[in-house]
């Protein structure tokens, strides 16, 4: 209950003003669950302008929604009033949304049964609709219908896989049918919403039994550039995810294994261009290092970080074990770790020739680097432009 203390005050200070609170969401279903807390977020029958009044620091982040951002020490806690939704006309957002007194209501609109679970500040749990139970199943069911719950947010769906992965959980029967039957209506989602999803499956422990599931339901064929990629997924799946760390190496493997363009993966899914950078400098690395070991060169172009990302994905690939501690050692061992570590300039280059500068000089940087970098020449100036001079680069 520690996490919770601070954000516990604000629960008093509705309640001693006559407003129901409660801590509800993922803070709750997380608590329960004993897994690291996330943000904790706050239901309560106060009105907007009843929360903002009480609690003079604040952001009217989302009024509409009936959510108030509260400051309390510094530390942002999204309050928001009990409410009711209908109208999902994009089958995403609700065109209405309606003010209630009540809890019961307020939960009865949320997606699955583990995230409609509601506790005062003193750690008393309020579940109207037995997700507690289903966490101690480690089950994953909607609220209510399953159909009425995807047909109102049709991104509930990927959501619920994400869970799978993320929690290693398992669909109930009767929510997984409803996702094949609606699949579908994931096309009305925004891209960037579905790629918000995929990334964190992607990274869950139970990634294989996700992507297992993302083409049982047929949902894969929904999904930018995945739709013809049921067979590759399913191959995807019967590899070792374990050592998969970043969202870099996670996409990497993904396109590896779907053997996609990683342009245009990235582009469909609307992926930041650093994200595209790091991928296809991890696919190149990963590429070489399936025909050939690590040199020292090939771990001075890519860098620490880049190298340990490709070595985790090769790991994956070949079903082996990564080598972090090798890589680790052989990178310190390295003569330098960039040009700048480098004794000689173009402008020495160019002193000790009567050529006139053009590309030739970025030849002998890139020639003599390469050399230092495997351990063939000193990096010392005199000895750089005797080398130099000796193969006619001069």
């Amino acid at each position: 209950m520690e996490q919770f203390k601070q954000a516990a005050r604000i629960l008093r200070t509705l309640r001693e003003n006559g407003f129901e609170a409660y801590f509800v969401g993922g803070s709750v279903r997380d608590y329960l669950l004993q897994r690291p807390i996330g943000d904790i977020d706050i239901a309560t029958a106060a009105l907007p302008e009843e929360v903002m009044r009480l609690f003079p620091k604040h952001v009217p982040v989302g009024l509409q929604h009936g959510t108030v951002v509260v400051l309390q020490e510094g530390i942002p806690y999204e309050v928001t009033t009990f409410r009711t939704e209908a109208g999902y006309e994009d089958f995403r957002r609700p065109s209405e949304v309606v003010f209630v007194r009540s809890l019961t209501e307020d939960l009865k609109r949320r997606d699955f049964t583990m995230n409609a679970i509601a506790m005062r500040e003193d750690g008393t749990i309020v579940d109207p609709f037995c997700g507690r139970q289903a966490l101690e199943r480690r089950l994953i069911e909607t609220v209510g219908q399953a159909d009425e719950r995807f047909q109102e947010d049709a991104l509930r769906m990927m959501r619920g896989i994400r869970f799978v992965s993320t929690l290693d959980f398992t669909l109930c029967p009767r929510t997984e049918t409803a996702i094949r039957t609606h699949r579908h209506l994931l096309q009305h989602i925004a891209v960037e919403r579905m790629a918000v999803e995929f990334t964190k499956l992607l990274l869950g422990p139970a990634v294989s039994q996700a992507l297992q599931l993302l083409v049982q339901t047929k949902l894969h064929e929904h999904l930018p550039l995945l739709e013809q990629k049921g067979e590759e997924l399913l191959e995807a799946a019967g590899h070792n995810w374990a050592g998969i760390q970043t969202e870099t190496e996670a996409w990497a493997l993904i396109i590896w294994m779907a053997k996609a363009d990683a342009e245009d993966v990235c582009r469909q899914w609307k992926l930041p261009n650093r994200r595209l950078k790091e991928i296809l400098e991890v696919l190149r690395v990963l590429q070489q290092r399936l025909n050939q070991p690590l040199s020292a060169y090939l771990l001075y172009q890519a860098g620490e970080e880049t190298a340990m990302m490709a070595e985790r994905l090769l790991a994956a690939v070949k079903g082996t074990a990564p080598d972090a501690e090798s890589i680790r050692r052989l990178y310190k061992q390295l003569p330098m770790h960039s040009r700048q570590d480098m004794q000689v300039t173009g402008r020495d280059i160019l002193s000790w020739s009567d050529k006139p500068a053009g590309p030739w000089v970025a030849d002998c940087l890139a020639a003599a680097e390469r050399e230092i970098v495997s351990g063939s020449l000193v990096n010392e100036k005199e000895r750089i432009k005797g080398w130099l001079k000796q193969c006619n680069l001069l």
